[in-house]
């Protein structure tokens, strides 16, 4: 356990020896009507901009106005290739094989383009099976997935609920699903990191769990790419899926991520929905060639993909590379546990924190539940020059951004906090 300690000199202290402090000189801080930084928690839902973004996109708005078609294969990047550019840096983020990623659509779209090839029912064995408080668009993509097979959601779907009185997800009951209902299980589909409550799924343990009773494995990592070490090829997952606008930083709306394990990359036979953008790049403009399957994740393509939108993923995937995400998870680690420090410290028994006190079973966020609560508290803090994100019925979800959030503004957080609630 790190010696934290209260007050503001210690804060100041940690952010003079940070050796990421300089990134947040990199990023565009919002700001209140008076000029000053707001406190930024929300890097979970909407990462802040690079200031190196605006350049990244107007290089390509400047080969696009200078080259027309032409910027396709004679840009500075080429627009026929540019998706490449990426997939070297977004494979060490999230811990995989440059083979094994691309970058590609958005993500609930990467999802249902996965559950296509990966959800394979069969008489005996159609169910799926999602952690109970998963993300709203993947417990709806999932069951429409099941009805697309006629099968019925409500039989259909099995949900790994946590305990009564407990927010937290539990591997027993995990695992007494699997001995129940295991040769009734086409896919396990977990979300990396839970969204609410931030807890960090052991993404191995599940995988070799499923396996062993027969099933295919899938993670949406949304909440986990850019935040935790998700090392997604050792984890034998089938296939993963995430965004890249919480914080990966790459903007409003931008296109996600797919990772599809190596050992699936020369299966021709897997089923799936076809483009040209997954056909063979030696004959791709023959056009009139039968389909010749790309290898690898690439192979799960369709259509060429948003320039702009990847070049502002560039640009934050460029400051991931020269950081690393060893350095990343490290300060994260010690700045969380700061603030969760301070949070107890408080000793206010209406107030809870619901994510895993263990660093190892958890990102940057933490979820804090304020009995007898509601929105107001929210308003409050936002009046206050702090910007946080509620969650019904009574949980803020806070997330100290390694990148760009300090140790001075995890302690105005809290004693904002504090005098609000008395």
């Amino acid at each position: 356990m790190s010696n934290y300690q209260l007050g503001l000199e210690y804060a100041e202290q940690q952010d003079q020896k940070d050796a990421l402090a300089s990134y947040r000189t990199k990023f565009h801080i919002p700001k209140d009507k008076h000029g000053n930084d707001l406190i930024y928690m929300t890097g979970n839902s909407l990462g802040l901009q690079p200031k190196s973004t605006k350049d990244y996109i107007n290089e390509e708005l400047e080969d696009w106005a200078n080259l027309g078609v032409e910027g396709h294969t004679d840009a500075k990047h080429p627009w026929l290739h540019y998706h490449e550019f990426l997939t070297d840096n977004m494979a060490k983020v999230v811990g995989a094989k440059p083979i094994e990623v691309v970058v590609m659509n958005t993500l609930t779209a990467n999802l249902h383009l996965m559950m296509v090839s990966f959800y394979k029912p069969t008489p005996k064995r159609y169910k799926i099976l999602i952690e109970a408080d998963a993300f709203p668009s993947d417990k709806y993509a999932v069951e429409s997935q099941l009805r697309h097979h006629g099968v019925d959601p409500i039989t259909g779907l099995i949900l790994w609920k946590s305990k009564k009185g407990e927010e937290l997800a539990n591997y027993d009951d995990l695992e007494t699903i699997l001995k129940t209902h295991g040769d009734e299980i086409s896919l396990v589909m977990i979300g990396g990191v839970n969204y609410y409550t931030g807890q960090f799924f052991d993404l191995k343990r599940i995988t070799q769990l499923g396996h062993k009773h027969g099933c295919m494995v899938g993670f949406d990592c949304a909440h986990g790419a850019g935040n935790v070490a998700l090392n997604l090829h050792d984890s034998g997952a089938d296939f993963a899926v995430w965004c890249t606008y919480k914080y990966l930083n790459s903007g409003p709306g931008s296109l996600g991520g797919c990772f599809v394990h190596e050992r699936h990359a020369h299966n021709k036979d897997l089923n799936r929905f076809a483009g040209w953008w997954s056909h063979n790049k030696e004959t791709r403009f023959k056009m009139r060639d039968e389909f010749d399957q790309l290898p690898g994740a690439e192979g799960w393509q369709l259509s060429n993909p948003s320039i702009l939108s990847m070049a502002a993923i560039r640009a934050s995937l460029d400051i991931f590379a020269e950081v690393g995400m060893e350095k990343l998870t490290k300060k994260s680690k010690h700045l969380t546990g700061y603030f969760e420090f301070l949070i107890n410290a408080l000793n206010n028994k209406d107030i809870k924190i619901i994510t895993p006190s263990n660093p190892a079973e958890r990102g940057c966020q933490l979820s804090i539940q304020v009995k007898n609560a509601d929105k107001k508290l929210h308003y409050k803090l936002t009046e206050d020059g702090v910007i946080t994100d509620w969650r019904e019925p009574d949980v803020i979800r806070c997330a100290p951004i390694p990148l760009y959030n300090s140790y001075r503004d995890v302690y105005e957080l809290v004693e904002k906090l504090k005098k609000i609630l008395t």
